[in-house]
């Protein structure tokens, strides 16, 4: 099958397109054909070797966690799916090697849920890792209650802008930090936006003087810093990108597959309780340009790659392992 494969770490020149290993569907697998995979900024930091102490590669690898697709084939132990299910997945496992950059992914049970009906290939396939972690960190992490305030940092990005929503469907009031060309986008996502930069905490103040009940860090460093001054007593913090947090007081934390909870987001999307914003589609072959545009740090909402298929249906392609007799 073809697909996007890198052999060393390296920049986004080390992506390939061609031919790559077909995956083998395990008994609690299924194989699913790729309409779109979603990029996230965890991918580039795979592909440059950041995450090499917490994840082993496999070279060659086919990077990609997020996918939208239908499932041409279960694997033997499989009752959930069956053949013709459009469904959706944060298909990460304990290695990096079958990603969902391909034209196929044999992905487990436990990482995957019914696509939402009302939402496109590409807005499905940017659902699952930022519509996990924002609401495992909102819900299981901060358990943010109504009438609280929640600070969200990059509020326009994949995770910020789905943490608005939650947040918003929580009851909670949002303050987001985001660029001013990106303030009207954070408004009808139900946050009252605040600029990056200099001067972050005063303003922050200006709109929460006692301070903010939650904070959820997406960026680091500084913003890290500026969560912690301005937590209320009994403030909680949490990041996903900077395990500092714990200097602070608070948590890092990092997205796990969870089917029951991207059950509840492909219903909250259903309901029109949260949305995604795709800012840019790229086809397979251009993955590295995709990758290229993610890594600037600058994108509203999703990029996402998508898979062109001639016929509709639903096929197993040939050659690959169909199980056991």
């Amino acid at each position: 099958m073809k697909g996007i494969s890198y052999s060393r770490y390296g920049g986004p020149e080390v992506l390939a397109y061609g031919d790559v290993r077909d995956p083998r569907v395990g008994p609690d697998h299924v194989l699913v054909k790729v309409r779109a995979a979603a990029v996230n900024p965890v991918d580039w930091k795979c592909r440059e070797g950041y995450m090499d102490r917490m994840l082993e590669p496999l070279f060659p690898v086919v990077p990609g966690w997020d996918v939208s697709g239908v499932v041409v084939q279960p694997g033997v132990s499989v009752t959930e799916f069956g053949v013709g299910d459009e469904v959706i997945g944060y298909v990460r496992e304990d290695l990096l090697t079958h990603g969902t950059f391909a034209e196929y992914v044999a992905a487990p049970v436990r990482t995957l849920a019914r696509k939402p009906r009302n939402l496109t290939w590409e807005e499905a396939a940017g659902l699952p890792l930022v519509g996990l972690t924002a609401y495992q960190v909102l819900i299981k992490v901060l358990q943010v209650r109504r009438g609280e305030t929640v600070l969200v940092h990059a509020a326009a990005g994949g995770v910020g802008s789905m943490a608005v929503q939650l947040a918003r469907h929580l009851g909670a009031r949002v303050i987001g930090t985001a660029s001013a060309h990106n303030h009207d986008f954070v408004r009808a996502l139900g946050g009252e936006p605040v600029e990056y930069g200099d001067g972050l905490v005063e303003r922050v103040r200006g709109l929460a003087p006692e301070g903010v009940s939650a904070a959820f860090d997406t960026v680091g460093g500084d913003s890290l810093k500026a969560s912690a001054n301005l937590l209320a007593p009994e403030g909680r913090l949490v990041s996903i990108a900077d395990p500092d947090a714990f200097d602070y007081g608070g948590r890092y934390y990092f997205v796990r597959p969870d089917p029951q909870d991207l059950l509840r987001l492909s219903e909250l999307a259903e309901q029109g309780v949260v949305s995604v914003h795709v800012s840019e589609t790229f086809p397979l072959e251009r993955a590295a340009d995709a990758h290229r545009l993610n890594q600037e740090g600058r994108t509203r909402g999703k990029i996402v790659v998508t898979v062109e298929w001639e016929s509709e249906e639903g096929v197993a392609p040939e050659g690959l392992w169909q199980g056991a007799e």
